[in-house]
């Protein structure tokens, strides 16, 4: 069977009438991988037996008669940060392969497989979730599906670019400053950061404790839906999860804008994107028919703290590692790291200061706003090896600059809904736009994107090859 032409809640409804079986999705999904990671890089640990293993056990449960679990069936795959049982957690390093396999399933992959979904494996990254490209020294360069000379963002890169190659219909990341909007933006699929707590990390490599979040791709927003549902769960065993209880969106996506307040951030989020950018947020707001401009408070700032935050939480993290294996770290990064790990504690003190007086000023912001459109990238993926951008008159850094309109809202914890589309000017490449929802209301990101999505302004392109 052809896994391109088939959504997420396609496929789980085929499996559930008998249409074709889990075996037979799983062995199309192997096929796909086995004829195309040679191309895009996504794949770093597959587990072709274990996914044979469960799509048999949901074949047999409807032999039996069970009613199916929502996502019985559907292949998916995880970022390397995350366990799999038996399997050793990269987090995109080489330092990490002479750890012993992980003893069990992380939370959410547990999660997966009650909701009935088939792990296809792990998936490439930058190391440590440091960066936004994943061009892995170690492992490769992901590449964008839809045009292999370029990134497919990241960190969680891999993620990225398996929905879009149609190897996996989910995949699952981590954001700390942006690494599934990201790629969810430069390969054009559905990407989902819930608010800070929302999902338990249980199980995952962290890179950032406090800024840490975890979330899905998927390759329909329906199918985004259903995964976020099965993701969530109240974890009392991860005092990082703040969850009171489970709030299902996948009903509400057919409720419409009425009574949502919906506006355009500017000031900062028009000043740094490009031309593209700026008119992929024009396309989703006049399918809205949104004019309202929205200025978001200390942007700027907020990066900058989110960076000295980064920094430092990531550089004591891996202070052993920085003392005996340097030269086995990612070349991209080591340096980072290694800053941070000697940047002064006041500075660190002082940004998380800002942190708290900053999300109160967020928080206000919401109480006249439901939901707050803006770039996700400032620009569409770059080529493979791009060091710098011409941003607007700057010349910066592109592998940092691919976060400029992301950080300043995951320092914030606001949950982030990336709707891909395709505005003119961009090269025939995606450039997704944030739908910033206030913490706790993913709900409303998501009736927002599905006005989008019955528009024809927000969609997938299917892959040149």
């Amino acid at each position: 069977m052809d896994l391109q032409n088939h959504t997420t809640e396609q496929l789980a409804k085929g499996i559930a009438v008998g249409d074709f079986s889990a075996h037979e999705v799983t062995t199309a999904a192997i096929a796909r991988i086995e004829a195309t990671n040679h191309l895009v890089n996504a794949f770093t640990t597959p587990c072709f037996d274990r996914a044979l293993e469960e799509a048999q056990r949901i074949d047999q449960r409807r032999a039996r008669g069970e009613l199916l679990p929502p996502l019985a069936g559907v292949p998916y795959a995880v970022k390397n940060l995350f366990d799999i049982e038996g399997v050793v957690t990269l987090a995109g390093s080489t330092i990490n392969q002479s750890n012993p396999p992980a003893a069990s399933d992380a939370f959410l992959v547990k999660q997966m497989q009650s909701a009935g979904a088939v792990l296809l494996g792990g998936l490439n990254m930058d190391e440590y979730a440091y960066g936004f490209t994943t061009e892995n020294t170690h492992y490769g360069p992901s590449h964008n599906p839809h045009d292999l000379t370029r990134i497919a963002g990241g960190s969680s890169g891999g993620s990225g670019a398996a929905v879009a190659a149609r190897q996996v219909a989910l995949a699952l990341g981590s954001d700390t400053n942006g690494s599934i909007r990201v790629p969810a933006s430069l390969c054009g699929v559905w990407g989902l950061k819930p608010t800070f707590g929302r999902l338990s990390r249980r199980g995952s490599y962290p890179f950032v404790h406090s800024i840490d979040h975890l979330g899905p791709f998927a390759d329909s927003l329906t199918g985004l839906a259903l995964a976020y549902d099965a993701l969530q769960s109240v974890d009392p065993l991860d005092p990082g999860c703040h969850a009171k209880s489970v709030e299902p969106v996948s009903e509400a996506l057919a409720q419409g804008l009425d009574g949502l307040r919906v506006g355009v951030l500017n000031d900062y989020f028009h000043d740094t994107a490009t031309a593209p950018a700026r008119q992929a947020v024009h396309d989703a707001a006049h399918a809205l028919g949104v004019k309202a401009q929205v200025s978001w408070p200390d942007a700027g700032l907020a990066r900058a703290a989110a960076f000295i935050v980064t920094a430092s939480e990531g550089g004591q993290l891996h202070l052993d590692h920085l003392r005996t294996r340097p030269q086995d770290m990612e070349p991209l990064s080591v340096d980072r790291f290694m800053a941070g790990a000697l940047q002064p504690a006041a500075w660190y003190v002082q940004a998380q200061r800002f942190r708290r007086l900053y999300r109160d000023k967020v928080n206000a912001l919401f109480e006249h706003w439901d939901v707050l459109l803006a770039p996700a990238t400032p620009v569409s993926a770059t080529p493979i090896g791009t060091e710098w951008l011409e941003l607007n008159g700057q010349r910066l850094p592109s592998r940092a600059a691919m976060g400029l309109l992301t950080q300043p809202i995951s320092f914030a914890g606001c949950p982030v809904l990336v709707a891909p589309m395709w505005p003119e000017g961009a090269a025939a490449m995606p450039l997704g736009v944030q739908l910033i929802a206030a913490p706790w209301r993913e709900e409303a990101a998501f009736r927002v994107a599905h006005a989008l999505e019955r528009s024809g302004a927000a969609y997938i392109n299917k892959v040149r090859f």
